[in-house]
Order: C-alpha cells, then sequence, then structure tokens
C-alpha cells in the first residue's frame, strides 16, 4: 500500500485556543443546521400524509430511503474528495446544496416531487460530517479527541430540539410548507462563514505530523486497509445496526406520540425537542468526556463503551413501546435518548484512531455509508411497512409494534462493540505504524 510517509514538520501552523473553540464551535453549528434540515420532516409528516394522502411506507420512503440511499452512497466518493482537497471547501459547498435543497422542499406539490428534494438533501449532506471528522482530528490531539467530537456531536440533538420544537411550532401556525423554508435558509449564511474564516490545517497535524509530498491512497488501498482491521468491520457493522433502531426511531416517534397517546404536533415537537435537545446533549457530553478518560488506562474502552450504551437501549424500548401511560413512556424515552447519544462521540472517535490521517475522512465516510445505508435506507421504510401490516390487528398500536420489532436489534449491535474491544489495540497500532510508512503493518489478534 502506498500510504504517504508523515514527518515532524517544523512548519506547522499553530492555532492558538480561542481559534480552535471557534473552528469546533462552526463545525456544531453545520451538524447542527445538518440534523435540523434532515430531522424536521419527522415532526412535518403526519401533516404531509394528511395533504398529500400518503401511505406509511411511503412517508418511510420519504424520511428515510429516498434521502439514505443517496447520503450512503455519496459519502464515501465526496469523503475521497476531501482527503485530498480543502475539507473547509467541501463542507461549504455541501451546506449551500443541502439548505437549498431543503428550502424547495415545501414548494414541493407532490410525492414525486418532495421525493427528488429529499433526495437532493442526501446529496448535499453527504459531504458534511466526513471531512469535519477529519479536520477536528487534526485540529485536537488524540488524548481530547473523543470530547471535541462530542461537542462536534452536540450538533445532533441541538438540531433536532429546533427541528421539533420550531418545527412543530410553525407546523401549527404557518404550515409545513414555510416550516421547510424556515429550516433550509441558515445553511445558507453558514457556508459564508465556513469558507471564509475556516483554516485548513495539515493532515496529522494534531500528532505532530504533517503528511509528505506523496500521492494520497487510492480508494482501493484505503478500503483494503480498513477491511483488514477486524475491529474496523465490527464497529461499521455495530453501528449499522445501531443506526436501523435509531433513526427509525427519531424519524416516527413523534408520529407514536401522537398516535398512541393523543398529543399533537407543538406539544409533540417540545417534548421531543427536551429530551433529545436536553437529555440527549448531556448523554452525548457525558459520553465523550468518559471516552476519553477511559481510555487512559483501557485503550479498549474506546469500543467498549458506545457498545455498553447501546445494548442498554433495549430495555428502555420494550417500556416505550408498551406503556399505556404516557409519562412512562416519556419517562423512558428520555433514558433512551440520554444512553443513546452517549456513544455517539465515541464510535465515531474509535474509526479515527483505526485510520491513518490521510484516510480519517475516507474511514468516517465508510462508517457513515454503513450507519446510513442501513439505518436510513431501511429503518423507517420498513419500520412504516411493519406499521401497515400490523395496523388490521393493532389499529393505533400499529407503529408502536413496528418500533417495538426493531429495537431487538440493539443487542446485536452492542455485541459487536464488545467483539472489536478484542482487536482494538493491535488494530490501532497498525494504523499508527502505516501512518510511520511502515513496511508491513502487524496482525490483528484472533477474534
Amino acid at each position: 500500500m502506498n500510504v504517504p510517509a508523515c514527518a515532524r514538520d517544523a512548519r506547522a501552523p499553530l492555532y492558538t485556543s480561542a481559534y480552535l473553540r471557534y473552528a469546533l464551535v462552526v463545525l456544531c453549528l453545520v451538524y447542527v443546521v445538518n440534523f435540523l434540515d434532515r430531522q424536521i420532516l419527522a415532526i412535518l409528516l403526519q401533516s404531509i400524509k394528511k395533504e398529500l394522502r400518503l401511505t406509511d411506507a411511503a412517508l418511510g420512503l420519504l424520511s428515510g430511503t429516498a434521502f439514505g440511499l443517496f447520503y450512503a452512497t455519496l459519502g464515501i466518493p465526496i469523503a475521497r474528495l476531501a482527503d485530498r482537497f480543502s475539507r473547509k471547501v467541501v463542507i461549504a459547498v455541501c451546506l449551500a446544496l443541502w439548505s437549498l435543497m431543503t428550502i424547495v422542499c415545501g414548494a414541493a406539490g407532490s410525492f414525486a416531487a418532495l421525493l427528488a428534494c429529499r433526495i437532493g438533501v442526501g446529496v448535499g449532506e453527504a459531504g458534511g460530517s466526513p471531512p469535519a471528522h477529519s479536520l477536528i482530528s487534526d485540529y485536537f490531539p488524540p488524548e481530547r479527541r473523543a470530547t471535541a467530537l462530542a461537542v462536534f456531536a452536540l450538533g445532533v440533538p441541538f438540531g433536532m430540539l429546533i427541528g421539533y420544537s420550531v418545527g412543530g411550532w410553525l407546523d401549527e401556525t404557518v404550515g409545513w410548507r414555510l416550516a421547510f423554508a424556515a429550516a433550509g435558509a441558515p445553511g445558507l449564511v453558514l457556508s459564508l462563514v465556513v469558507a471564509l474564516t475556516l483554516r485548513e490545517p495539515p493532515r496529522g497535524h494534531s500528532e505532530g505530523l504533517a503528511a509528505a509530498d506523496a500521492a494520497a491512497p487510492t480508494t482501493a488501498e484505503v478500503l483494503r486497509f480498513l477491511w483488514r482491521s477486524r475491529s474496523f468491520r465490527h464497529v461499521a457493522i455495530g453501528s449499522a445496526l445501531n443506526g436501523f433502531s435509531a433513526y427509525s426511531t427519531v424519524t416516527w416517534a413523534p408520529a407514536f406520540l401522537i398516535r398512541s397517546h393523543g398529543m399533537g404536533t407543538a406539544e409533540t415537537g417540545a417534548w421531543l425537542a427536551l429530551l433529545i435537545g436536553i437529555v440527549g446533549a448531556a448523554g452525548n457530553a457525558l459520553g465523550g468526556v468518559l471516552g476519553d478518560r477511559w481510555a487512559r488506562t483501557e485503550i479498549r474502552s474506546r469500543v467498549w463503551l458506545p457498545g455498553l450504551a447501546i445494548a442498554s437501549g433495549f430495555p428502555f424500548a420494550l417500556v416505550i413501546y408498551t406503556a399505556g401511560e404516557r409519562r412512562i413512556a416519556l419517562a423512558a424515552l428520555a433514558g433512551s435518548m440520554f444512553i443513546g447519544m452517549a456513544c455517539q462521540a465515541p464510535q465515531f472517535a474509535a474509526v479515527q484512531f483505526l485510520a491513518p490521517p490521510r484516510m480519517r475522512a475516507t474511514a468516517a465516510g465508510v462508517l457513515l455509508f454503513a450507519v446510513n445505508i442501513v439505518g436510513l435506507g431501511v429503518g423507517p421504510v420498513l419500520t412504516g411497512t411493519l406499521s401497515d401490516a400490523f395496523a388490521p390487528r393493532y389499529g393505533a398500536a400499529s407503529l408502536a409494534r413496528a418500533l417495538l420489532a426493531v429495537s431487538t436489534v440493539l443487542v446485536w449491535a452492542g455485541f459487536h462493540f464488545f467483539l472489536a474491544g478484542r482487536t482494538f489495540a493491535a488494530d490501532v497500532e497498525n494504523a499508527r505504524r502505516a501512518d510511520e510508512g511502515a513496511e508491513r503493518p502487524l496482525q490483528s489478534a484472533s477474534p
């Protein structure tokens, strides 16, 4: 494998603490807009269903498959661009594209038109996370990487908070079409901020390294390297299974609360904003800090922690979807969101340790491909299909039964993270040696 050698570079730029905080906040805001534009559809599903007269399967196609297939498949080639060219430019262009397509969603007059617009959103958002993960890994040293990625990952709960609360309010006051326009507009301004104010660090900057002037590894070389890492394979599988359940939950949670507990869209949006935006954010922050602290004494904790958090989600799901009392369901949903968000930063940080600097954006893109092709591409539409199939027997409770069924994969997902722990230390060392231009990488421990 032709991996470029890295060497100490005294000319590498020094970034002040104030600038690093600023850059991290900007990237977090990009992620906020990412999830705002992605998830606002969830709170609007019931209104869209009524106006366009759609089935749950069609809604699942809109919210999951149409977005997820393009988001997942284009993530890797766009990540390859980010590994070769300016990452901030990739982020700025993609941000402007998905924001514009979100605005256009509000003008859709048919299922086909809305489907095309959601595809456009997916195409743009494919270039958001992988370049950001790579930038953050070069801005912050390894011992602070999970914490920095946890701050970045706050974009998930905060984006959902705004999407659910403001989206639900706008839906009831001005309608779902103007809600889309309001969600997309901030991203156009933010794309200019990214392009004009962020700086591009050298690859490997946080480790005190700068990539030599050599050709970047090819896509095939990167994929072969990642495939040889048993830890990466298990993390990808576990993350994909977790995404299958998680995306089904965040997509259908508003409709579930409306149908099973008689809540309006504004009330539903307010509760989900609280549970995901506040409780979820607290779990996310704890996961990042705990991940870095635990790893000081046990490097395998970088995969054990997300595995434990993911597997613990199933008991909460059992209560959420079987409880007859609204308060019990909401309390269990709060617990589920707390531990569910705690796994986000550690699982993405683990992948950054398993790849050399020149491969990190692509590694994040491959992980996101696995998560989104299974999670977004299959999860919501399968949940909607199951809900339609269960309707003759369970009536309004059919969606709850469908969500409970897809939640059973959480235990399976967590198990793969524990398997990853068996080879994680050796695979991290492989990445380090490849970064230094070693002729032959170490072999992973036995699976």
